[in-house]
């Protein structure tokens, strides 16, 4: 399972409709979460009673959206559908330990809808969305195989559809070097040193855009809450954030790329860092696909022999 993240390039009728379809979502998910703790109270109460699921309440908003919410026909029905189905998911996560209670989702915050394979349809560079149309999107799907999901969001003030997509197990990518094993170890002047003596220099995206940053802040403080001006400083302030993020991954995918690409195996650092977290989830990814080795030693000082092949 493979996912694709394009940015999208919606005109403004087109961006009106995804906010429409976010924001039933986010509707369909709060209204879901505010009936499942009466429902579950009851049913505490009286055994007899089924417990609240995620079938049930798609069919209970089913039932009443024609009357109660007609706005949520405008939209495609796998909005509030899948939201709904998110919620149950994240019910099941926290009865089992793995997560949190569900919230509430948040306007600005929590802007996104998700899209079944047997609605929507790609084309080139466009994807077409039920009740909406054909949207122009930045580049064309980069891997082949069965397309299962595909989520719409908005980030920064642009929309991006992450399009999750079922691999065959042959990849197309080049024949790697297969020129032994490396350690990577992370640092703080380089980004990481491998154990061939090579060191890749991070981009210090924030390093450099430090003094923007301070200063898109300060404007941003300094305007009137709930004022037009103020949201337009706040996305400022988001895409350029967007971007200090956007150099970080870049950096990532780069070296994740080549050392995948020259090395079978690949020794990281067992360090709990969001810097060591991300490089080992982008070698795996990349390990994934060649059908290589990734390794993560107990102590960061020495290699291990025993390994997870993928």
């Amino acid at each position: 399972m493979l996912a694709h993240r394009i940015r999208l390039n919606p005109n403004n009728v087109q961006a009106t409709s995804l906010s429409k379809a976010a924001g039933v979502a986010r509707f369909a998910y709060n209204w879901a979460l505010n009936e499942w703790k009466p429902q579950y109270d009851v049913c505490q109460t009286n055994p007899a009673l089924p417990k609240p699921n995620e079938a049930a309440l798609r069919r209970q908003l089913n039932a009443i959206k024609r009357s109660s919410f007609p706005w949520m026909l405008e939209v495609t029905k796998n909005a509030p559908q899948m939201a709904i189905m998110q919620l149950g998911d994240a019910f099941q996560n926290f009865f089992a330990g793995r997560s949190r209670y569900p919230t509430f989702r948040q306007k600005g915050r929590d802007d996104r809808f998700t899209l079944t394979n047997d609605q929507f349809n790609i084309e080139g560079k466009r994807i077409r969305i039920p009740k909406l149309g054909w949207v122009r999107m930045r580049e064309s799907l980069r891997y082949t195989g069965h397309v299962v999901s595909a989520m719409v969001a908005r980030h920064a003030g642009h929309w991006y559809a992450s399009i999750t997509v079922d691999t065959p197990d042959e990849t197309s990518l080049p024949q790697a070097e297969n020129q032994g094993a490396v350690g990577v170890d992370l640092g703080i002047t380089a980004l990481a040193t491998l154990s061939t003596g090579e060191k890749f220099v991070g981009p210090k995206a924030l390093t450099t855009l430090l003094k923007k940053l301070r200063r898109l802040g300060r404007g941003l403080s300094r305007m009137v809450k709930g004022s037009r001006n103020r949201a337009k400083a706040r996305q400022k302030l988001a895409r350029l954030h967007a971007r200090i993020a956007q150099l970080r991954s870049d950096c990532l995918h780069k070296l994740t790329t080549e050392l995948t690409r020259r090395f079978h195996s690949i020794v990281i650092e067992d360090l709990v860092r969001s810097a060591g977290r991300a490089l080992r989830l982008q070698a795996q990814v990349a390990a994934q696909a060649r059908r290589m080795r990734l390794e993560t030693p107990a102590t960061p000082t020495h290699l291990q022999s025993s390994t997870a092949r993928w």
